[in-house]
């Protein structure tokens, strides 16, 4: 149910207001400090954020609250952990994927600069821990186990600086060393594009199926008679292939480039302009043209320009930016392209109050808040810690 923007902030009020009708300040000051920071407060933060509450200031009681090390170390290193590997593991050892997620969120900068930024967050040069190295993760391994307070010691560095690739070429998390050992591992690259929707749109490739998306730009690895049925294709595998390869194509440009079994010490590649590859002849990486036989008729990848076809049709509803021209080349653009989606924004949002609530949304009250902080969050900047206050004081009264 959409609301115009002065009755939606009414509204969240009231809803906050029944919340915190439900327990005492005390109660709530404590379930506020254990959600946010996942860790007890000290009998004085405990009384400050009761005095707070109970002064009608509920956020700073958040904001307080998030000010505790394990806010960082903790809290926000789980709610990125999942987005780093294949499995969703949130027990993923910190990596310069999730703390570049900390970093963002520590610097209350705007979140979409995590697809398409050329940052990457490294612990302070101060610390005197093993240095950033672009083919292990030894530097943040150090970092969490000598539990260092990364509010205070991350630093924000060029990825260029550190793991070779143009500045032009760097998209945020996608192409952090963590992302690429996870989804350019080997394969065809279309796990980078599906991964990102999974974590960053809170989507996967099931629900987005639409066999009505023009098909001339599936590879050429995927047939279209599986089994020697066509029907099968035109059914089922049109509905991903038809608009995922035209989005995938944006990476065809990186690898996962390695020498160990298993791929633990590889480090992210980027075929830069003026040179080859000596296989395809061209800037496209081989795995783009893998098993090209099985429907020679099929699209072969010249470059890595993209077009996202789901600008039309049922999945507009993951509403596109219509600022934006719908397509582009590499992952940067690509980035920004689903950073500015109301899919993106929203997904946000899910996840913290999945973090800071304990649960999934479950009436109409939790929808009417989800609308409400994420029209908030846009509309003030794409401040993910301001998303966090927000939702754990929604929910604090639970």
């Amino acid at each position: 149910m959409r609301y115009p923007g002065y009755v939606r902030v009414a509204v969240f009020g009231s809803l906050l207001f029944v919340a915190m009708a439900q327990a005492g300040s005390l109660e709530q000051a404590k379930r506020l400090h254990d959600r946010i920071a996942g860790v007890p407060a000290d009998a004085a933060t405990l009384s400050q954020m009761q005095a707070l509450i109970d002064g009608g200031n509920a956020t700073a009681a958040a904001e307080l609250a998030m000010q505790h090390p394990d806010f960082y170390r903790t809290t926000l290193k789980l709610f990125a952990s999942a987005a780093t590997n294949r499995e969703l593991d949130v027990f993923e050892p910190l990596n310069d994927y999730s703390a570049t997620v900390i970093g963002l969120v520590r610097d209350d900068a705007d979140f979409r600069q995590l697809l398409q930024t050329d940052i990457l967050y490294v612990g302070a040069d101060s610390l005197g821990l093993p240095p950033y190295q672009s083919n292990n993760n030894e530097h943040y391994l150090a970092l969490e186990r000598e539990a260092v307070d990364l509010a205070q010691h991350l630093q924000p560095r060029a990825q260029s600086t550190l793991n070779g690739i143009p500045a032009e070429a760097a998209a945020g998390v996608m192409t952090s060393r963590a992302a690429a050992k996870a989804f350019f591992y080997l394969g065809t690259n279309r796990a980078m594009f599906r991964f990102t929707l999974m974590s960053q749109l809170c989507t996967d490739l099931e629900p987005l199926q639409d066999i009505t998306t023009p098909t001339d730009k599936i590879r050429q690895d995927v047939s279209r008679s599986p089994g020697g049925d066509s029907r099968i294709f035109n059914n089922r595998c049109v509905g991903c292939h038809a608009g995922m390869d035209p989005l995938a194509q944006a990476f065809a440009y990186y690898d996962y480039q390695f020498t160990d079994e298993g791929g633990s010490n590889g480090r992210i590649f980027y075929q830069q302009s003026g040179t080859q590859n000596a296989s395809t002849q061209s800037r496209v990486q081989p795995k783009y043209h893998i098993n090209a036989g099985t429907f020679p008729y099929g699209f072969r990848t010249p470059d890595d320009s993209w077009t996202n076809y789901w600008r039309e049709g049922q999945n507009q509803a993951l509403g596109w930016d219509n600022s934006l021209p719908g397509e582009g080349s590499g992952a940067r653009s690509l980035g920004q392209e689903l950073a500015n989606s109301t899919a993106f924004a929203q997904c946000q949002v899910k996840k913290v109050f999945r973090t800071v609530c304990l649960r999934e949304p479950e009436n109409l009250s939790d929808v009417t808040a989800l609308h409400s902080i994420t029209d908030s969050f846009r509309s003030g900047g794409y401040r993910l810690k301001q998303v966090f206050a927000d939702t754990a004081t929604y929910c604090m009264g639970d």
